[in-house]
């Protein structure tokens, strides 16, 4: 899949490379559309771009290092919207037996919010609050609310807030309850998947003192006549921690120490960006995360009609997968 020009979604041939010394290569099952990332690219300047946030595939060629991967196994990986994927064998991980290729792929995601899981000095039974309920927020959500804390969602669409109200997620608002007694100055996070300035505001205004604002959304556009001074005013007055939420913040990897390999750099981190993937997908396959009619199915061979229903939000359902087993 290629977006040549903008607001342009097409299919084109492309071209299969020899296999590398610790690849795998097969025909792809499913892959994920990230709606507000590839919308954003849709909408840019900046061309030909070609999308894709996560897939999974069954495996059909292993070079000869990779020799504990069976053809006929379901990998998950960072794959794009195309119909094989090869990839480094080290950037791949088995999915369970019983999870269905297009919730697999839906880990991707839950990756996201997954560092600031990892991060945050808030505590299991803290409040936590989520700025959005879009794919991303609904996420962040349920993998907080399974880790113990106590979890809340701002969401100002209706759908959006009877979709989480529906997952088990009780305490839901249009807007930032910064007057609500039991939240002001009780909030131990806020975790802000909107990239809306307006609910960066809110989430400085509410979280307690020394609290924590994550910056998970991307700020795609200005939305409010804000000034930066309002949302310094609220950070300087409760001691805010207000931060980046970068996804990346863990290596892809987790490399411990050897000395043989000192001059190619070590990590010693336990926690890695696939260690979360890895979480994510055990968490999928225990149906912890609910997504009973949250997912839409697309063909892959109409692009343009699939990125324009969602360009023009007709398109209900926060998850949406191309199915290529089909194709």
């Amino acid at each position: 899949m290629i977006f040549p020009q903008k607001n342009s979604f097409v299919l084109a041939d492309c071209e299969t490379l020899p296999l590398g010394a610790t690849e795998v290569r097969g025909r792809t099952l499913a892959t994920l559309v990230s709606p507000g990332t590839e919308l954003a690219w849709a909408t840019g300047e900046d061309f030909p771009i070609r999308p894709g946030y996560a897939a999974v595939f069954e495996v059909e060629e292993c070079s000869e290092a990779v020799r504990d991967v069976k053809v006929g196994t379901r990998l998950f990986c960072m794959g794009p919207h195309r119909s094989f994927q090869q990839v480094e064998h080290r950037f791949t991980l088995p999915v369970p037996e019983g999870l269905s290729s297009e919730e697999a792929v839906i880990a991707r995601l839950i990756g996201v919010s997954m560092t600031t899981l990892m991060t945050t000095k808030a505590r299991p039974g803290d409040r936590v609050v989520i700025g959005g309920a879009g794919p991303v927020g609904y996420l962040a959500a349920h993998i907080f609310r399974l880790s113990g804390y106590e979890v809340s969602v701002v969401e100002p669409d209706a759908t959006r807030r009877s979709q989480m109200a529906a997952s088990g997620i009780a305490s839901v608002f249009a807007e930032m309850p910064v007057a609500d007694p039991d939240f002001a100055g009780k909030v131990a996070l806020v975790v802000d998947c909107s990239g809306h300035e307006a609910a960066v505001l809110g989430g400085c205004r509410i979280v307690r003192q020394h609290g924590e604002v994550v910056l998970i959304g991307v700020p795609w556009k200005r939305h409010t006549e804000l000034y930066a001074h309002d949302i310094l005013h609220a950070v300087f007055n409760n001691f805010v921690v207000l931060r980046s939420g970068w996804e990346w913040e863990f290596p892809l990897l987790a490399k411990g120490f050897k000395w043989v390999e000192l001059l190619e750099g070590y990590n010693n981190t336990s926690q890695s960006v696939f260690g979360g993937f890895a979480k994510a997908l055990k968490w999928l396959s225990e149906g912890r995360i609910p997504l009973d009619g949250l997912l839409r199915k697309a063909s892959p061979k109409a692009p343009a009609a699939l990125y324009t229903a969602l360009l023009a939000r007709e398109i209900t359902e926060p998850f949406v997968v191309l199915d290529w087993q089909s194709e």
